[in-house]
């Protein structure tokens, strides 16, 4: 009798009163996964597809020796970190202290990669917050950026003495990051190459 036609809206109705809250759970369900996600500082970097694969081939222009190209093959030998920054770029001013603090220690070279600036500006910028770099290669158009996967600064990566690309943050370079994320890839190159 349970199944007479005159019960069957009662029970409809007893569980149209559950969907509400099915509905709220599953929205606290996101919710929840979404503070959890949140909690990962570098959650907005996207994954670089050249981590483990030769840095791209290139040929630019040196900064502070006009006439001078230096290729990606005259920095193979010992690992590097290149910096893309900008005379125009505010978040390369905040990180410049902490690059500049790491640069000292020589724990590596610091290769400096300034992205579509006008030379008298960068050289302007690097005079008055000082220069960190061992080298400062130009990018004067974009286009070795482009080959990078470059789409923004400042962006640094960490390349071995073979050339390849281990580590890529993007954003400003904080001294967690340097202590947390770079020291111990730079461990790890260190590794591998006493290993070879």
């Amino acid at each position: 009798m349970s199944d007479s036609p005159s019960n069957r809206p009662a029970a409809h109705k007893s569980a149209m009163r559950w969907v509400p809250l099915a509905i709220v759970a599953a929205l606290g369900v996101l919710l929840f996964a979404g503070v959890l996600l949140s909690r990962n500082p570098n959650r907005e970097a996207l994954p670089s597809p050249l981590i483990g694969k030769p840095a791209p081939a290139f040929r630019l222009p040196v900064l502070h020796e006009a006439g001078r190209l230096v290729t990606d093959k005259d920095l193979r030998g010992a690992p590097y970190l290149l910096n893309v920054w900008g005379s125009w770029c505010p978040a390369c001013r905040d990180e410049h202290p902490v690059l500049t603090r790491f640069a000292e220690t020589k724990r590596v070279r610091v290769i400096g990669f300034n992205w579509k600036d006008e030379h008298a500006d960068a050289l302007r910028w690097l005079e008055q917050f000082g220069n960190p770099y061992l080298m400062v290669l130009t990018d004067y158009d974009g286009k070795a950026a482009i080959d990078w996967g470059i789409y923004g600064a400042p962006e640094t990566f960490l390349v071995d003495e073979r050339g390849i690309i281990r580590w890529k943050y993007v954003g400003p370079l904080t001294d967690e990051v340097i202590e947390n994320e770079l020291l111990p890839e730079l461990a790890r190159i260190d590794a591998r190459g006493a290993s070879l």
